[in-house]
């Protein structure tokens, strides 16, 4: 019991150089990055020039303009697209393990099982974090750029929001991990990436969003005023649940499934 601390930091160590030399990783990277910041620039461009199109598509953000706009846009963005980025890196971190073929061997090594999941999860919350600083990064330089205009108390809180949202929106992407792992495949685990998505955008539009822990994160940082700090806390329910399935079912693990 005593080896537990530095088999878990072993375990670590190996899945941070996975997910550092991943080209899967490195696409998703700049895609959540520079991706998301580039289409939210280029919209909140096409929407200050009057873009009949491109306004009719922003619902309440039509009527804005400066930072609220351009934060407004990235934050529907990010509800969305790094939701499927998200779930695309967690389910291949869990998926490729099957896939490659490399699962057998993990049965031989020393680590527990549980302690590998629980490496993976750790490693991708932390690139989750190192995403989100670059995002807000980004958006801050193309906003200056694009001349969202100065930067005072009410757009830093916005980019607090920002900053908040996108690391959420990472862990809410948890029961994709589980979905890989049951589904063997790192398939299972976009497709529900994609079907968080789906409940969410139809939980805001239904006007129950707040209540939902997958859809509160981006409701919040769009309008904070419309999520309580109760109804915010329930997404904490998203990442513990699934993190603790994920783990469970990697300690049931068996080569004959």
């Amino acid at each position: 019991m005593s080896n537990q601390p530095s088999l878990l930091a072993a375990a670590t160590v190996v899945e941070a150089r996975k997910i550092t030399a991943s080209r899967v990783v490195h696409a998703a990277t700049i895609l959540l990055i520079a991706g998301v910041a580039l289409l939210a620039s280029t919209l909140h461009l096409a929407a200050g020039a009057g873009n009949e199109q491109i306004l009719a598509q922003l619902g309440p953000y039509a009527e804005t303009d400066g930072w609220e706009r351009l934060l407004g846009i990235t934050a529907q963005i990010v509800a969305i697209g790094c939701l499927l980025g998200f779930g695309t890196v967690v389910s291949w971190s869990v998926g490729r393990e099957f896939t490659d073929g490399t699962i057998s061997g993990l049965f031989a090594l020393p680590v527990p099982r549980p302690f590998i999941a629980a490496a993976k999860l750790m490693v991708f919350a932390v690139w989750t974090v190192l995403v989100a600083v670059l995002l807000v990064a980004s958006v801050v330089v193309l906003g200056v750029i694009t001349g969202a205009g100065s930067i005072g108390w009410q757009t830093a809180g916005g980019l607090a929001r920002l900053f908040v949202l996108v690391i959420l929106t990472g862990l809410l992407s948890y029961p994709a991990a589980w979905a890989a792992t049951l589904g063997r495949n790192l398939l299972p685990g976009i497709a529900t990436a994609i079907g968080i998505g789906v409940l969410a955008q139809v939980a805001v539009v239904a006007g129950t969003g707040a209540w939902l822990p997958v859809a509160a994160p981006a409701l919040w940082a769009s309008m904070p005023q419309a999520v309580s700090l109760t109804q915010l806390a329930l997404v904490a329910v998203i990442p513990v649940v699934f993190g603790a399935l994920t783990l469970s079912t990697w300690a049931r693990l068996q080569l004959d499934r």
